[in-house]
């Protein structure tokens, strides 16, 4: 007869195998970790988790992970080049050029890509906030800096094709992310080498 676990470590085992990259093994043992925990701990472990709604939220300017109601940290640094944005898909993305050492301008978190067979056609990204920021006279570049595999490429194309005729230049990272490879995992050196040689898409009058 199999071992089982109690029903609640079961149901444990069963929430920790909801976050990415998490199996039924590794839930296993992230759970039976916490048994090893004080009761203090997990009480604070779980008042940590319950209060993320009010105490998380989005960047009111590039929709960044901030605390709630206030800039993040990137925004709230006063030596960025506010005239130019790099376009990403996510935080990952964000994270990933923000750890390569090499852009200190402003971002502009998309929410996704397109992705027609998910159903994903735009109506969840946030495009509108793009747009309004190209229009604003602000701007001297846009970086689209999405995933080169094919739903990034395909949203980069109809971001470029938005910003056509926009008062501001638009590119893309080049050299050093291969066809098909995720942003969120290139190293610092590749990415810096995408930035540097990025490649213009459609140029403004700045």
């Amino acid at each position: 007869m199999a071992a089982h676990y109690p029903a609640s470590v079961e149901e444990l085992i069963s929430v920790l195998k909801l976050l990415p990259g998490i199996g039924r093994r590794a839930a296993e043992r992230l759970a039976l970790a916490m048994l090893d925990w004080g009761q203090d701990q997990l009480q604070d472990f779980g008042k940590l988790i319950a209060s993320l709604p009010e105490t998380v939220g989005c960047c009111p300017q590039c929709g960044a992970l901030s605390d709630a109601g206030e800039l993040c940290a990137v925004c709230r640094q006063p030596d960025r080049d506010t005239g130019l944005l790099c376009v990403v898909e996510n935080m990952a993305q964000l994270f990933a050029i923000e750890n390569s050492g090499n852009y200190k301008g402003l971002y502009h978190i998309l929410g996704g890509r397109l992705s027609p067979l998910n159903s994903q056609n735009g109506e969840n990204l946030n495009i509108s906030g793009l747009l309004a920021k190209a229009d604003s006279g602000t701007l001297r570049e846009i970086i689209l800096a999405l995933s080169p595999d094919v739903e990034g490429r395909a949203t980069a194309i109809y971001l470029s094709e938005l910003l056509e005729g926009k008062p501001v230049k638009v590119t893309r990272p080049a050299l050093g992310l291969p066809a098909g490879a995720n942003l969120s995992y290139a190293d610092s050196a590749t990415i810096t080498a995408a930035l540097n040689g990025r490649i213009m898409l459609s140029g403004g009058d700045k």
